[in-house]
């Protein structure tokens, strides 16, 4: 099998990249390890900042989206018994975010691509990268006892954390940051309205709590526990007590609670490796870079990735100018650190933290103050949470 770019992972990342290449007709084959019910299946971040809205429309799969997704033109923080908004349209200049649930998106990318009859090759095992330094990069992958060779121009690396992408670059090449963070969160998802028409994150002594939404119907809570602790640990009228403790009571008096149909603990850790790109394989998304789920920007810092590649890549066969995919790591790795820091701020900012000393408690109370007192603060709250421009 012969095709012009091979991308690895089948999640948003790898499919959007995909149909935005088809549309300029340049041939991709994504390759997925698992079936796409179970892609489908995976509950995700659904806040997509005012970029990738813009994206989606691009790839033309933004007509979903537009007409069922949220327009949430800011978002409340709990502290101090209150709720503070942030007005994000007007200290953003205009821009918003969309709720709109990333198993929804995902759906609207495969509908997408099976329109255009893309190839997306499902349940492939054994994926290994080959000849990465060479001008014939190939991707082998095993179906039952074949082996199935795929020569390309470029291979790209959106195949999350454990993928084989990442892993394929030499150790002596590859530097990788990471920070783990001692506590998780447990998130529940429920058939409930939303306690309130915008997002609310809260910061309490007990603990750090996160009011979402997946639509009118749906809602999506996160309370901060300890990385100890075990779904089995909670119980739904459990996780529903301590989350109302952690918000000011006027919320916790209208909240609709009821029984989990999803409840999962995600571990909060950040990870960026360096560089992003290896010969003629290009990383992306989870591939290359994590950030704690705080400040919504995993699924955003991917994006921000897919469309500096389908720049360059489009300059490349379009235009004959290299220059997008001599400067992508570069360019990515700016974009992935300015998310990195802005999400290390939230969650520093929100979070209860263990080890806290006197000093730090202070300090983080401080920052709370200055945030509320200073639109400068608010502009830079905004413009992050938002996002940056690509």
């Amino acid at each position: 099998m012969k095709t012009q770019v091979c991308i690895i992972g089948g999640g948003p990342s790898g499919l959007m990249l995909s149909q935005l290449l088809h549309l300029k007709g340049i041939e991709t084959v994504v390759l997925e390890k698992h079936s796409r019910e179970y892609v489908l299946g995976r509950i995700r971040a659904g806040v997509l900042e005012h970029g990738f809205a813009e994206l989606m429309r691009e790839a033309q799969c933004g007509e979903r989206m537009d007409r069922e997704g949220e327009i949430h033109d800011g978002f409340e923080i709990a502290h101090d018994g209150k709720l503070s908004r942030v007005d994000l349209k007007k200290y953003s200049g205009g821009s918003s975010v969309v709720v709109y649930g990333q198993t929804e998106l995902t759906r609207d990318l495969y509908e997408a691509r099976d329109k255009m009859q893309g190839k997306v090759i499902h349940n492939v095992e054994d994926v290994a990268l080959h000849d990465m330094k060479t001008d014939a990069p190939y991707v082998t992958y095993r179906d039952g006892d074949e082996i199935v060779r795929i020569d390309c121009d470029y291979i790209i690396g959106a195949d999350g954390f454990h993928g084989p992408s990442r892993k394929s670059i030499p150790k002596d090449v590859l530097v990788e940051h990471e920070k783990i963070y001692p506590f998780g969160w447990l998130g529940v998802l429920s058939r409930t309205k939303p306690v309130n028409p915008e997002l609310i994150y809260a910061r309490h002594e007990r603990g750090f709590a996160l009011c979402s939404m997946r639509s009118q119907v749906l809602s999506r809570y996160y309370i901060q526990v300890p990385l100890t602790d075990t779904v089995e640990d909670w119980s739904d009228d459990a996780f529903w007590d301590e989350l109302k403790r952690r918000l000011p009571e006027e919320v916790g008096e209208r909240m609709e609670t009821g029984p989990s149909i999803e409840k999962s603990i995600a571990p909060l850790r950040s990870f960026v490796a360096e560089p992003m790109r290896y010969g003629n394989l290009f990383l992306a998304g989870d591939a290359a870079h994590i950030v704690p789920p705080t400040g919504a920007r995993g699924l955003n810092s991917a994006a921000s990735d897919i469309y500096y590649l389908y720049h360059a890549m489009t300059d490349h066969y379009l235009n004959g100018d290299d220059a997008g995919l001599e400067a992508y790591s570069a360019k990515a790795l700016a974009r992935v650190w300015k998310a990195q820091r802005f999400s290390w701020w939230m969650t520093m900012l929100l979070h209860t933290f263990p080890d806290s000393i006197s000093y730090d408690k202070r300090l983080q109370q401080t920052d709370m103050d200055y945030l509320f007192s200073s639109e400068n603060a608010l502009g830079s709250l905004a413009e992050n949470y938002v996002g940056l421009p690509f």
